[in-house]
């Protein structure tokens, strides 16, 4: 007769600093991917804000604390129409103004808002995205 040994498994759960390192490499990932999109033909910069942080990179520093409520702004609108419509979760918010462009949208807890020439390839932008 052969006699069945039986596996015992500890589990720890340490819930607190696996999601600190999520969020810093999921942040970190973002990161990299606006870093790369920057470079694209007609992107003028990039606001990416999370509970903790905000980090804003633009070719017109003049132009940050404009960006950074047209940013705030429509990441809040966007939510609040979809609320008010029962629209569901609020995917990403495009706005284009006379000369400008912006997409913004939220992955996880970061906010994140594109900029970009009137002219730029938008639909390319958000094929990029949609990886994160």
């Amino acid at each position: 007769m052969v006699k069945k040994r039986k596996d015992v498994q500890h589990v720890v759960a340490l819930t607190e600093p696996i999601t600190a390192v999520e969020e810093a490499t999921t942040a970190n990932n973002i990161r990299t991917q606006l870093e790369d999109i920057k470079n694209y033909e007609g992107v003028v910069g990039y606001i990416l804000r999370n509970s903790s942080s905000a980090s804003i990179d633009l070719k017109d520093p003049t132009k940050i604390i404009d960006y950074a409520i047209i940013s705030s702004s429509s990441i809040d609108a966007g939510q609040a129409i979809s609320e008010l419509f029962d629209l569901g979760q609020t995917k990403n918010v495009a706005v284009e103004g006379k000369n400008v462009k912006m997409l913004s949208f939220t992955v996880e807890e970061n906010k994140i808002s594109i900029f970009m020439d009137k002219n730029a390839d938008s639909e390319k932008i958000l094929k990029k995205l949609r990886s994160l």
